[in-house]
């Protein structure tokens, strides 16, 4: 029979030195000759290199000292100082520098410093007798030093990675080749299908991380490597990452060395992984090309170490020149929405040293003029919050300078919702300024709302570089790339939640998902009260409920019984830790309260408990606070719970993003959480603990499973937004404003005249307030719910139009004016339905109430679908009376739930629905052989099926009618004639 006689040694060992020698141009040297195992140096090498590159200094050197000296004294160089600083900044011996390498110049200017880097030595030796008869498969060597080693499996002979990793694992950590920080900087375990990483080999404790691309594309992107067609699926890793120029873009902008500071004797060398130095190769090449002409989104998950990809990223842009030696930005901005700029990514930038200056970190002891002189000065990198450029956009004595003829780049540390609004506007204005002082000129309104209008959107000399692993509709539109097809938004670099899964670097929180109903009956005089039918009333009714002792007494006893049973302290080694997420203040006070009876009623001593929630609270005629709950000051709260003291944190809208506990192991969910707030906050279990095998749970009393899952889907893999804005969206809205006759153009024109002044004296300022009340007394005419009804139309005008100025390069003087109008008039529409000031508690009485468990899910499955849709308000082909049906309903939604659908997403939803009816098959067939009585029975089937079907187009809308089956069937309903009438037609 044939064989395949393939063999790891003499054929795949040999196709990769094939490539390193005719690819890479590296020279083939052979280890019994030319290895000195004492010194893991291939002696020749680097005595060739340091008598080409530094003559003067070797020939001063060797009239004291012998060769073999030399070779020592920079063996112990290396050995005290490492062997990455060793080749940064060279070693000392004899009062004299010796280079052991030479970096690659920014520009071709200097002659003398592109010459010496031409004369850098790559090698590869195969078969490396490092001590005894143990063999390393290759070892890669700069300039004669020993770099990388390689252990290489060729998976049809039987074995892959995972025994490349065990070898490796057995290796002498003593010998010269493989001691931390002295011998090679990393070592590879290499099979024909993956790549493993370590840069420090500790016997079984040894930590591998995936050097993997990632395999598959849309709903099968995940762990591993894409098939290559013409030879081993590992091959980018000598083609593409151990080139010359990658293994020298690897020194100079990657590895680095870190020292804990609380523990000075813990260092680790930090490798990037696949996915950072692809984004960040990939940025740098195309800005390279195209300066700052785009705008960049990095869609990394939780677990990409993202922190670490921005601060590679920034001190990379600092360097880059295009073709023609020019610098493509002046200055790196990494922004955050925090208040205080995340410490983590202040230590990832300081980390990797720079000169003195070159970094300025904006702390919360900054303050905005701080940043204002640090964009006026020659600062190269700048840390800062978002919220400082506000403030300097506001002042009228602060100025960063001309920084218009400047180019920047910004990254945005999880771009949201602040990078979608007034705050990026803010950046925009400030980093265009002229800085000058010029001659007064005459200039119009026009001309004022046209600069304005330039100044909001996409800048020619700012590129940003977005990165979030949950990525809105409206981040896509704004940094997305645009897809191949032309149609919608994309990712420029994605690193998933899937991939990030499968590798180890995340868990699936999805997984251990238990969900419970609350059921409850009110006594039956309550319900027939008819003070306490109103929408205000039946809000009350709700929260009252919610925050009730029954209530959150009987969801605290389960807590408690899943926190004990499951004995979730047990875990990490005895430091599992729990989140309860709450639905407000008032209930993170209550489950406080609730927690602390509990544990003294079961003498319960071993579980300490912290509540989180911002400012003051009254409850019960006591006002409470989170430092007067807990004892202890805000600032410290991350820190003590991380401590033995404490085991439970309650939550009340904080540390539900960007929350950092890897000793989280269980979430009690007793909120409402929809869309990307789900995953955020869910999110907090996933982080790994290494050593453990750490499982999360998750207890949910108020969200469906199916909900959550849909939730999660978008982000699991890539996520694309499949329709973009355009000025054809804002036309929508502004004829519905139109229609409503509240605005006189003259007014509004008039009213503009005066905002575009350098200076107002009092009369005009008043005269501006008389043409808002003007156009107040227009939207008095209408009663309560129709202003409520214009007030949310003209917020849905504001919002979309912010967004097309900051998404497109679109300009209209006239909807500028409106805008800037409908700015305040809006603020003076106060509508409130029925009276507030009213209390029910003593009305109140609830006959039963029960908590009932109703799902226990162990594996998630995602769904294929992974799309976004803009959340554009639209009105859609409807009648007037469709409309205010579906308007009056939205109200009661808001009221009853207590949200915040926006009017005109809402009516856009139905519309949507209908639409999506109109195409059902089934209903087709219903609609052409029964009345339109019968029709009504499929029709009320068939509104599930519709909802699932087109869950993405309108997440929150949608999910709202999945759990409440009158609003869902009442919204339905309006469009019930049209469908049937549609289908007949058919």
């Amino acid at each position: 029979m044939a064989q395949l006689n393939i063999n790891e040694r003499y054929d795949f060992q040999q196709w990769i030195l094939d490539d390193f020698e005719k690819l890479n141009g590296f020279q083939i040297r052979h280890p019994k000759e030319h290895y000195e195992s004492r010194l893991a140096m291939d002696v020749e090498v680097l005595w060739k290199f340091l008598l080409v590159t530094q003559e003067k200094t070797i020939a001063k050197l060797v009239k004291k000292l012998s060769q073999d000296t030399i070779l020592n004294i920079i063996n112990q160089e290396i050995i005290k100082n490492g062997l990455l600083f060793s080749l940064k900044q060279g070693i000392y011996l004899e009062n004299e520098k010796l280079d052991l390498m030479y970096r690659k110049p920014a520009t071709t200017f200097n002659e003398k410093a592109n010459k010496l880097f031409s004369l850098n030595i790559f090698s590869v030796m195969e078969e490396v007798n490092y001590e005894n008869d143990d063999r390393i498969d290759l070892v890669i060597f700069l300039n004669g030093l020993a770099l990388f080693a390689i252990e290489l499996k060729y998976n049809p002979n039987g074995q892959n990675v995972e025994d490349a990793i065990k070898q490796l694992k057995g290796r002498n950590t003593k010998n010269r080749l493989f001691q931390f920080n002295t011998g090679v900087l990393a070592s590879f375990a290499v099979d024909t299908q993956e790549v493993f990483i370590t840069t420090q080999l500790k016997g079984k404790d040894t930590y591998f991380l995936p050097f993997n691309i990632g395999k598959g594309e849309g709903v099968d992107l995940g762990a591993g490597n894409p098939h290559n067609e013409n030879g081993p699926d590992t091959t980018y890793l000598w083609q593409e990452v151990l080139t010359g120029e990658g293994i020298f873009q690897l020194i100079e902008r990657f590895i680095f060395l870190i020292v804990y500071e609380k523990n000075p004797k813990k260092k680790d060398i930090i490798f990037p992984r696949y996915q950072q130095r692809r984004a960040v190769t990939r940025v740098l090449d195309d800005m390279r090309e195209n300066h700052t002409e785009s705008n960049y989104l990095i869609q990394h998950s939780a677990g990409s170490g993202k922190t670490m990809t921005i601060a590679w990223l920034a001190h990379s842009l600092v360097s880059l020149h295009d073709h023609e030696n020019n610098a493509v930005v002046d200055t790196v901005l990494i922004v955050t929405d925090r208040i205080v700029v995340d410490r983590q990514l202040q230590d990832a930038v300081r980390a990797i040293s720079h000169q003195s200056g070159v970094i300025k970190v904006m702390d919360d002891k900054s303050t905005s003029s701080d940043l204002a002189d640090a964009l006026a000065s020659n600062t190269k990198i700048i840390a800062t919050t978002i919220h400082k450029f506000a403030q300097i956009n506001k002042s009228d004595w602060m100025t960063a300078g001309d920084t218009k003829d400047k180019n920047y780049a910004i990254l945005i540390d999880e771009a949201h919702s602040s990078t979608t609004g007034s705050y990026m506007s803010a950046v925009s204005q400030v980093l265009t300024e002229t800085g000058a002082i010029e001659e007064l000129q005459e200039v119009s309104v026009g001309d004022a709302i046209e600069e304005e209008i330039a100044r909001i959107g996409k800048q020619d000399n700012i590129s940003i570089i977005a990165f979030t692993a949950t990525p809105k509709a409206t981040t896509l539109q704004l940094f997305g790339a645009t897809c191949v097809d032309g149609i919608g938004k994309e990712p420029f670099d994605v690193y998933s939640m899937k991939q990030a899964i499968e590798e180890g670097f995340i868990l699936d929180v999805l997984n251990n998902y238990v969900t419970y109903e609350t059921y409850y009956k009110l006594n039956k005089a309550i319900e027939d009260d008819p003070e306490l039918k109103s929408t205000v009333a039946k809000r009350k009714i709700a929260k009252f409920v919610e925050l009730s002792d029954e209530n959150i007494n009987g969801k605290v006893e389960i807590i408690m019984d899943h926190f004990i049973t499951h004995d979730i302290m047990a875990e990490i080694g005895g430091n599992g830790k729990a989140m309860i997420v709450t639905s407000g203040r008032e209930a993170a006070v209550k489950y406080e309260q609730a927690l602390t009876r509990y544990s003294k009623e079961h003498h319960i001593t071993s579980i300490g408990t912290v509540v989180a929630f911002s400012g003051k609270v009254e409850l019960d005629g006591v006002e409470y606070s989170e430092p007067a709950m807990n004892r202890f000051k805000e600032e410290v709260l991350k820190d003590k719970f991380d401590s033995e003291d404490y085991q439970v944190l309650i939550v009340a809208n904080k540390y539900q993003t960007g929350f950092d506990q890897p000793k989280l192991v269980a979430m009690y969910v007793d909120k409402k959480l929809n869309g990307v707030t789900a995953v955020q906050t869910l999110s907090r279990l996933n982080r790994m603990v290494k050593g453990y095998n750490k499982k999360t749970f998750i207890l949910d009393f108020k969200n469906s499973y199916e909900a959550i899952n849909k939730a999660f889907a978008p982000y699991y893999r890539a996520t694309i937004l499949s329709d973009t804005i355009s000025p054809s969206d804002i036309f929508e809205l502004d004829k519905k404003i139109e229609d409503l006759n509240i605005l006189d153009m003259k007014v509004v024109h008039e009213f503009n005249q005066y905002l575009y002044q350098e200076k107002r004296l009092n009369r005009e300022k008043q005269k501006m307030t008389a043409l808002l009340n003007k156009g107040y007394e227009q939207v008095q005419k209408y009663d309560e719910k129709e202003q409520l009804t214009i007030k949310r139309t003209i917020r849905g005008f504001l919002r979309v139009y912010t967004f097309l100025i900051q998404a497109t390069a679109y300009q209209n003087e006239v909807l500028h004016e409106k805008y800037n109008y409908l700015q305040s008039l809006v603020k003076m529409i106060d509508v409130r339905l029925g009276s507030d000031d009213f209390t029910i508690a003593d009305k109140i009485v609830v006959d039963y109430m029960k908590h009932k468990q109703t799902g226990v899910f162990q594996v998630a499955e995602m769904p294929a679908e992974s799309g976004l849709k803009l959340n554009k308000p639209s009105i859609g082909d409807i009648t007037e009376d469709q409309e205010k049906k579906l308007s009056e309903i939205i109200d009661e939604i808001n009221e009853q739930l207590n949200l915040e659908i926006d009017d005109a997403i809402g009516v856009t939803g139905a519309v949507a629905i209908r639409e999506l009816m109109k195409k059902n098959e089934k209903l087709r067939e219903s609609a052409n052989v029964n009345t339109r009585e019968d029709f009504r029975f499929t029709f009320d089937d068939e509104i599930d099926n519709t909802l699932t079907d087109g869950y993405m187009q309108n997440q929150d809308f949608f999910g709202v009618l999945l759990s409440n089956e009158a609003f869902k069937k009442r919204i339905a309903q309006v469009f019930v004639d049209d469908v049937y009438k549609s289908l007949q037609d058919r």
